[in-house]
């Protein structure tokens, strides 16, 4: 007797159902884990500045003029984090402001609706914009710290 070898259609089927419900699962998940490297390397960076800044006000005792490129605390080149724009908006005699922004003219968009900041004070906050971006929905910002995963997490 002669029989056919191969597949039948409800085995195929199966293998499908399967593919599609891992893919289900991975693949959000793989998203998140890509959003949270690019945030560690903006929340890297931030705290990279704080320390060019620090360094800055002691050779100098004022923050302002720092920022700019030839002093101890340069802003860091775009192509170092393409995701986040790394700005000063604020640098007073004896208060700094550094933040790293997902919207910003450098930044790729990936990461649309993240705002990072850091003080003087070492006080970090996150803003999460949901309206400004789809990367950041479901993500909650917070006043204290800097959020590194969607559950919300410093």
């Amino acid at each position: 007797m002669n029989r056919n070898q191969g597949f039948t259609l409800i085995e195929l089927m199966i293998v499908v159902a399967v593919i599609g419900v891992l893919a289900a699962i991975a693949i959000p998940n793989y998203n998140e884990y890509v959003q949270r490297s690019r945030i560690t390397r903006a929340v890297a960076a931030l705290s990279d500045m704080r320390v060019k800044l620090e360094q800055y006000f002691q050779d100098n005792r004022t923050y302002v003029g720092a920022c700019a490129a030839g002093t101890v605390a340069p802003l860091p080149p775009a192509g170092d984090n393409p995701d986040f724009t790394i700005s000063c908006p604020t640098l007073t005699a004896t208060t700094f402001v550094v933040q790293a922004d997902g919207d910003g003219a450098g930044a790729s968009g990936k990461m649309s609706g993240f705002l990072y900041n850091v003080n003087q004070a070492n006080q970090k906050s996150t803003t999460t914009s949901s309206a400004a971006g789809k990367a950041s929905r479901g993500w909650t910002g917070s006043t204290t710290c800097w959020v590194i995963s969607k559950g919300g997490g410093c």
